[in-house]
């Protein structure tokens, strides 16, 4: 089965918790704090697996989740790391955040490794919070939590090539007889239910990748038919070759076809209006032989004459006697080689590690006179803490708008906060500036 789209939930591993405990050792009456720290979660890392070509793992959603950290133990002893959750993916996946729909990675080009969620950071064990006046403490860190979030998943195929165009007109044969790809051809409407690539070799020219997209039809644009599932592989293709049945051996006029199918691709997006394209007018066997192609009422006259003033070369083939194949696909190949080698790539829209935000979680302000500390916890905290990495300028730029943000800053200074006083958030300790 082939799968171009899947929906699924990721959840990184959390943070294993700080050990509290103390020595207890022959001749040591008051051993101090022992508590060793939480192993780190594991992150969830999507890699290209160059063995795949559908996302059909993926069709029935699921969730993915990373391993949790162990806690920390006695003796100083630290928690094992959680592991890692390795997602293989086929190359063109490009992965969604599935609520705003922004692109977090295309999995593309040189980007072969791509970490989506880190896991929690461990907390730290007692014994980092021993002090001069406090030399037993009975608190330890608790681990960061686990991030999770909801993916779309979608393969955008990478070719040279498309061949596009109605269902039915030849598309699957042509791109049989050019290349080593075999698509099950039949003479039935929607025979290609999938992009199928094929590598496209030439004798003495440059060989290129062509993809077969599955026929469309008019609405394709507004999700008619299986048309909206598979325009979006046509996006990466540099150049496009429009099939058409110029026979009308199914009744329809072959320049209506044409611009029916060229009206959906400019509909979906219009860079794909503005791809280079040329025309294989197929099934030219079909046609009245004892017309000429220059006559007027020649389907390839009409042809030619509508579309190459407006630069779209017109190749008269048929694939079922080979006549101008060859032609078409050694005009292709020095096209490409005049062309802009890059494949389009997706640039990053959301970005996890800075883009998630704590949902409407509770969160307290209070002042700690024993240990003389403004306090800041609850489950709006911890989570935020979670997805922020303090170590880092900008997880701490985004720190302190969050502070700012959700009134933190405001209660503090309602409880007479003052420069220099101490903050506490679990366990991170922070000097308080205005």
């Amino acid at each position: 089965m082939f799968t171009d789209k899947a929906r699924i939930f990721i959840s990184s591993g959390k943070g294993g918790d700080g050990h509290i405990s103390f020595r207890r050792e022959k001749f040591v009456p008051a051993g101090g704090p022992d508590g060793g720290d939480g192993g780190k979660g594991g992150d969830v890392i999507f890699v290209i697996d160059e063995g795949l070509n559908t996302l059909a793992d993926f069709r029935h959603g699921g969730k993915y989740k990373a391993q949790n950290g162990e806690d920390g133990k006695k003796k100083n002893m630290a928690g094992k790391a959680g592991e890692d959750l390795i997602i293989k993916v086929p190359e063109g996946t490009v992965i969604k955040e599935a609520v705003s729909g922004k692109v977090i990675a295309d999995m593309s080009g040189d980007r072969r490794r791509y970490t989506i969620l880190t896991g929690g950071r461990g907390g730290n064990g007692n014994q980092h919070f021993a002090t001069s006046t406090m030399q037993a403490p009975k608190y330890a860190q608790p681990g960061q939590p686990s991030k999770t979030l909801e993916l779309i998943l979608e393969l955008k195929v990478i070719a040279d090539v498309g061949l596009v165009g109605f269902p039915n007109v030849g598309k699957s044969t042509i791109l049989s007889m050019s290349s080593n790809a075999k698509p099950k051809i039949a003479n039935y409407h929607f025979t290609t239910l999938s992009p199928i690539l094929g590598v496209v070799d030439l004798e003495d020219a440059k060989g290129f990748v062509m993809a077969d997209i599955p026929g469309l039809i008019e609405g394709a644009a507004d999700g008619s038919g299986l048309g909206h599932e598979f325009l979006q592989h046509i996006e990466r293709t540099r150049m496009l070759i429009h099939v058409v049945d110029a026979a009308g051996s199914e009744g329809r006029d072959p320049l209506d076809d044409i611009e029916k199918i060229n009206l959906e691709l400019k509909r979906y997006n219009i860079d794909l209006s503005e791809k280079l394209q040329v025309i294989a007018a197929n099934k030219t066997d079909l046609i009245d032989p004892s017309l000429s192609e220059d006559d007027p009422e020649h389907p390839i006259y009409r042809i030619r004459e509508k579309y190459e003033p407006e630069g779209i070369k017109v190749f008269p083939v048929s694939a079922a006697t080979g006549r101008g194949i060859k032609e078409l696909l050694y005009h292709v190949s020095r096209s490409l080689q005049e062309m802009p080698g890059n494949v389009r790539i997706y640039e990053q829209e959301f970005d996890p590690e800075s883009d998630l935000a704590a949902d409407d979680l509770p969160f307290t302000v209070e002042y700690d006179p024993e240990q003389k500390e403004y306090v800041v916890e609850g489950p709006k905290i911890e989570k935020m803490l979670g997805y922020t990495n303090l170590d880092t300028e900008k997880g701490f730029a985004f720190f302190q708008k969050f502070l700012s943000d959700n009134g933190i800053n405001d209660q503090l200074k309602e409880l007479g906060i003052r420069e220099g006083d101490t903050v506490r958030l679990y366990g991170h300790r922070f000097d308080y500036y205005d």
